[in-house]
């Protein structure tokens, strides 16, 4: 009798969501206490929300978000989706993820934030959607210690960028609530 393969839900809901397989996944979001919608591939730590914003997915992106996907996890490398839409220029998704409220800061294992990320790609319009969220431009990365703005200022091609660094308007501290002394 020949061993039939065992596929854990995990599996089988990740491979729905690169399949494109929308009844298949919902299957599995639609289980009473499901966080299978945040289960990391195994090879590379993507989450649904990896998968279908590097397939630039904007009506899936919705979808899994809605389902409770986590904004801000990060792949093996560190990199949250986040990251993931600046590197291949998905305007869309950093839109959408920027508004339902993903952090615009959260660096990557090289210590490098989206913002960073598209300056080196000199992609003005991700920049300007990063700094309307809030991005910072002195954040710096760990691997040359640079910032958005140092990595702009040295890229003669930037100016556009450097400008709307330049003009970026800084995030107000939080005030603290709390009894006077």
């Amino acid at each position: 009798m020949p061993a039939t393969a065992q596929f854990t839900d995990s599996y089988t809901f990740l491979k729905a969501v690169k399949d494109g397989d929308g009844a298949k996944a919902t299957e599995f979001l639609s289980k009473p206490g499901s966080t299978i919608v945040n289960t990391r591939d195994p090879s590379n730590g993507d989450t649904a929300l990896h998968i279908v914003t590097k397939r630039k997915a904007l009506d899936w992106m919705g979808f899994v978000i809605q389902k409770g996907a986590n904004l801000d996890m990060r792949d093996n490398e560190g990199n949250s989706a986040l990251m993931d839409a600046t590197r291949i220029g998905f305007a869309e998704g950093v839109d959408l993820l920027v508004k339902v409220g993903a952090s615009v800061d959260l660096a990557n294992s090289r210590g490098e934030t989206p913002l960073i990320a598209a300056v080196q790609n000199r992609d003005v319009t991700c920049v300007r959607l990063l700094l309307a969220g809030g991005a910072s431009p002195t954040a710096t990365d760990r691997i040359a210690g640079m910032s958005a703005h140092d990595y702009a200022s040295r890229d003669p091609r930037a100016g556009a960028i450097l400008k709307l660094l330049d003009e970026a308007k800084p995030k107000k501290a939080k005030s603290i609530v709390g009894p006077s002394l």
